[in-house]
């Protein structure tokens, strides 16, 4: 039952950190709670299947499709936050000002919001999936009760979902002005994670080279696979001992990412406004 409760509460709590950033950076986005809720939806449903067909994933490209799978969800989800960090870089001075009524103002609202629910459905996709098949093997086992073994989830489901929306309730305690700003760089850093991560994944399918297997080794200090390791993995995309290909398409991402957003924002603060 503890490790049931241990490994849930691990993998709800990576996808429940970005799901609470998420939520944060769309605050004041009217129907964002249908839309992330449809996110969690789907990627719950999507890790039902992955789980289901993840041999037939694995077979379909010579053993490296659930690495190539990975690789395609984690790429989607670059994009879509992609998108919302530039569409923020257009919108955050209307959002600043007038936060409750954001929604009905504002015309594009729905379309970063589906790129956010992509996201979600990208995270609890990813971690749903390790979840449902640490579950089914410990149940095919036979090593423990199935009735201890869906307490034990249970518990780490609750765990993950308090400690998430704890997450969510800190960053809206920071004032309007600034939540934008500050949601605005943990998203570009969960874009740059995942693309960091995805390329380790093409590296996995042998589809790019990886300038080195290991930069460096921090494992003595802050181990990834342990707690604090992972909840830092999922937000701003800590690796122990990160390939070449990691750090390049990490630092490409977030540099890209910053230096586009600041040219929208700056452009978007000359242009005269709309008679």
């Amino acid at each position: 039952m503890l490790a049931a409760a241990l490994i849930v509460f691990r993998e709800v709590l990576e996808a429940g950190l970005i799901v609470g950033v998420v939520l944060a950076a769309t605050e004041g986005v009217a129907s964002r709670a249908r839309w992330i809720a449809g996110g969690v939806a789907a990627g719950t449903l999507g890790a039902g299947l992955v789980a289901l067909f993840a041999q037939q994933l694995s077979e379909a490209f010579q053993g490296s499709g659930q690495a190539m799978f990975n690789a395609a969800i984690l790429i989607a989800a670059v994009l879509m936050l992609s998108w919302h960090i530039l569409w923020m870089a257009r919108h955050a001075r209307e959002m600043v000002s007038d936060l409750k009524t954001l929604g009905q103002k504002l015309a594009h609202g729905d379309t970063t919001l589906l790129a956010m629910a992509t996201v979600v459905t990208v995270a609890v996709l990813r971690e749903g999936s390790e979840v449902v098949l640490f579950l089914y093997g410990v149940a095919a086992s036979g090593g423990t009760n199935p009735a201890a073994m869906l307490a034990g989830g249970a518990m780490g489901l609750g765990a993950g979902a308090v400690v998430s929306f704890a997450l969510y309730r800190g960053l809206l305690a920071i004032p309007a002005g600034k939540l934008f700003a500050v949601t605005n760089i943990l998203v570009a850093l969960l874009a740059a994670g995942m693309a960091g991560q995805a390329a380790v994944y093409l590296v996995q399918a042998n589809l790019v080279p990886s300038l080195g297997d290991q930069l460096w080794d921090t494992s003595w200090l802050l181990r990834d696979d342990r707690l604090i390791g992972r909840a830092l993995h999922a937000l701003v995309g800590y690796s122990d001992r990160p390939m070449g290909v990691q750090l390049l398409s990490y630092l490409v991402v977030l540099a890209g990412l910053t230096a586009v957003g600041r040219y929208v924002g700056s452009s978007r603060e000359r242009s005269p406004p709309a008679a």
